[in-house]
């Protein structure tokens, strides 16, 4: 299993990668989060930084709209979340129970990357995400996360998949995802 850390630091990654695809003509498109735009989904995502930062008492850093900005929020959350004990803490959830930080990380890490094929989908990028990440977070997450996520109103209704669907069709199709 991959630790919590490590998983938040590829997803980011991912989303980072893809957030250096974009172009400033597609910052208004629409994309699969039907309240959110390009802009909008970039901002939330590169929030994710600023969550786990302010969950471990540190301020965030700023985040804008490009891979370089996005890299250095990431780095600098990482950083911090490998300090002695960090993971141990416990923080409120976006679902407003308690968590650790570990769990946080790794929710984190599940939001960057179904986040990552929302934008992949609105910009016409590649929308195949890491399996092992895909995997990681279907163990996880699966199934009781998403009914978390559905009770407190982020995340849509479950989209059925066929029962032999790749981790990644299970995951975005629990995270209310047509894949």
């Amino acid at each position: 299993m991959i630790d919590p850390v490590s998983l938040f630091e590829r997803a980011a990654g991912g989303a980072a990668e893809t957030v250096g695809r974009l172009r400033p003509a597609q910052l208004a498109w629409t994309t699969p989060c039907s309240e959110w735009d390009v802009r909008a989904l970039v901002a939330h995502m590169g929030a994710g930084t600023g969550y786990l930062l302010g969950a471990i008492g540190l301020d965030p850093v700023a985040v804008g709209g490009d891979e370089v900005s996005y890299r250095a929020a990431v780095a600098r959350c990482v950083d911090a979340l490998r300090g002695d004990g960090v993971l141990a803490r416990s923080c409120l959830s976006p679902a407003g129970f308690e968590w650790s930080v570990a769990d946080a990380t790794a929710g984190t890490a599940m939001d960057q990357l179904i986040h990552t094929w929302d934008l992949a989908v609105a910009i016409g990028a590649d929308r195949h995400l890491d399996p092992e990440l895909a995997e990681a977070c279907v163990a996880m997450f699966l199934p009781d996360m998403p009914n978390v996520g559905r009770a407190a109103g982020f995340v849509g209704p479950e989209v059925a998949v066929p029962a032999d669907a790749s981790a990644q069709d299970r995951l975005l199709g629990a995270m209310g995802r047509r894949p």
